[in-house]
């Protein structure tokens, strides 16, 4: 488990932050995070005020990361890019979290090393990760303000033969007792967003299609939601284009194997992360390598699979 609880005994009085920032190599900012999230834990209980002075036996939590030797494609001093496969967090959202990409990220270049955008558990693809903070700022930045590039590649259900650009606006859903269990909607009120669309191959027996996708902005499930609301929703999208049964029992994961290739319509959801272009001194131009195309085997042939997306 990445996250581990170690005792430490403090000789001297010592303010709390600048403890953590010796122990854990952290900076201050990071030291005082660290005491806010009430992981540095005296006589059983956690301690949050950060300039508290400390000593004697104390407890603290943090993230040791277990790598499994996954290497990356591409690195440099600055940046690493990985192969997230489909299913890994890229981040914990819990300490309890057995394994995400941080573990492989810090394994390599250290505590200050961290992914530096949000690639959904399910999607597969290229995950860019800074080794420093300077780099970090940078990436981070970069991606906020629109400069780098991506692309993404779907096998969507139903045939898609023309191009075509989705402006449509999205809003984070808040209602936590609608009839639906999309994240995101379309809305009139919903934030700017903006893809295109160009398709690359019809698969017939399989009804399926497969999708370059362009995002030039970055909402959450920006493609999933604009290809569900033209009807060709990504193939294994456990959410858009499900039941709310389906949805629900994927959710609680209470859903078998078998029951998730039919009703979503393959075991994972069918997108991949393919390509980023940015500029970090040079101009770099990087491609997966893994072959997403030929992952078409994965999708549950048409007779066999329950999709409500069209």
């Amino acid at each position: 488990m990445p996250f581990v609880k170690e005792k430490f005994h403090i000789e001297e009085e010592t303010i709390a932050f600048l403890y953590v920032m010796r122990t854990l190599n952290y900076t201050q900012g990071q030291a005082q995070r660290h005491i806010a999230k009430g992981r540095l834990i005296i006589n059983g209980e956690s301690m949050t005020h950060t300039g508290t002075k400390v000593q004697g036996d104390v407890e603290m939590v943090f993230f040791r990361p277990k790598g499994t030797g996954v290497r990356p494609t591409f690195q440099n001093n600055d940046f690493m890019v990985f192969e997230k496969p489909s299913g890994v967090l890229v981040h914990p959202n819990t300490m309890s979290t057995p394994y995400s990409m941080l573990d492989e990220v810090r394994s390599i270049a250290g505590d200050n090393a961290n992914a530096t955008h949000r690639i959904d558990m399910e999607t597969s693809g290229l995950l860019l990760a800074s080794k420093h903070k300077k780099a970090e700022h940078h990436l981070k930045s970069a991606f906020e303000q629109r400069t780098i590039k991506k692309s993404y590649l779907a096998w969507v259900d139903g045939k898609l033969t023309e191009s075509f650009t989705s402006t449509e606006r999205i809003k984070v859903n808040k209602d936590g007792y609608d009839e639906t269990k999309h994240k995101v909607l379309i809305a009139e009120d919903g934030k700017a967003s903006h893809t295109e669309f160009v398709p690359l191959e019809y698969d017939e027996t399989l009804d399926a299609s497969l999708v370059a996708c362009y995002p030039h902005t970055g909402r959450l499930h920006q493609i999933r939601i604009h290809l569900f609301h033209v009807k060709h929703p990504i193939l294994g999208d456990p959410i858009y284009g499900a039941s709310y049964a389906a949805s629900d029992a994927y959710l609680d994961m209470i859903q078998s194997d078998e029951e998730r290739v039919i009703q979503h319509g393959a075991p994972r959801l069918m997108l991949h992360a393919q390509s980023l272009e940015f500029t970090y001194g040079s101009r770099f131009y990087l491609e997966s390598k893994v072959d997403f195309v030929s992952q078409k085997s994965l999708i549950t042939p048409k007779a066999l699979r329950v999709f409500n997306g069209r």
